[in-house]
């Protein structure tokens, strides 16, 4: 007889790769989960920028950025679905400042928004203070993340905007697994099975 497996909510955790991942897209990554309900999941990976920056990214698409400081941040790899597609993760709007035409409000987390009118909120100034711009995104269909996760592909914490928006790029990794009380030189490549 079948137990029925519980159903988890991964959505505003952060996925964090075992050591052992043997997929180069997501072998060291972290990953924000927008997403996660019983059609699949989806996440955006927070730690591998790509050789684009905002500035770049702004030309291709007719726009310009006031800000100098802006315009220097580094675009990232996403996750390997839809790579020539923009993701924009910001912290949620006031009620005031209104929404975009395609955001996803993750639940106690951040936005993710992919429209083009957050692009040129961004231009106008008015746009959310804090951001990470992907290509691509990672997606799961039913079942396949938590697969992964018993075979011990990932670990998973509640994530910290703090890790997205205020961590350098190379610790993010080590950040996220901090949050779990984790030391990265402890983990090892192998799982253990009774």
């Amino acid at each position: 007889m079948r137990m029925a497996q519980e159903r988890i909510d991964l959505s505003n955790q952060f996925l964090i790769a075992m050591p052992g991942m043997a997929d180069e897209a997501f072998s060291g990554s972290v990953v924000y989960m927008c997403e996660h309900n019983e059609q699949g999941a989806l996440g955006l990976v927070i730690n591998k920028p790509i050789a684009l920056t905002l500035g770049n990214l702004f030309e291709k698409v007719e726009l310009s950025l006031p800000h100098e400081e802006l315009a220097a941040l580094s675009v990232f790899f996403g996750g390997p679905v839809q790579t020539e597609r923009g993701f924009v993760l910001h912290e949620p709007l006031d009620a005031k400042a209104g929404q975009f035409n395609a955001t996803l409000v993750v639940p106690g987390g951040l936005s993710m928004t992919t429209s083009r009118d957050v692009l040129e909120a961004l231009a106008n100034g008015a746009g959310p203070k804090r951001v990470l711009v992907t290509l691509g995104y990672c997606g799961w269909a039913a079942g396949q993340l938590e697969e992964e996760i018993g075979r011990n592909g990932w670990l998973t914490v509640e994530a910290s905007p703090g890790i997205i928006f205020d961590t350098p790029v190379e610790q993010r990794y080590e950040g996220a697994l901090r949050l779990l009380g984790v030391d990265p030189r402890m983990l090892s490549q192998q799982a253990g099975h009774c």
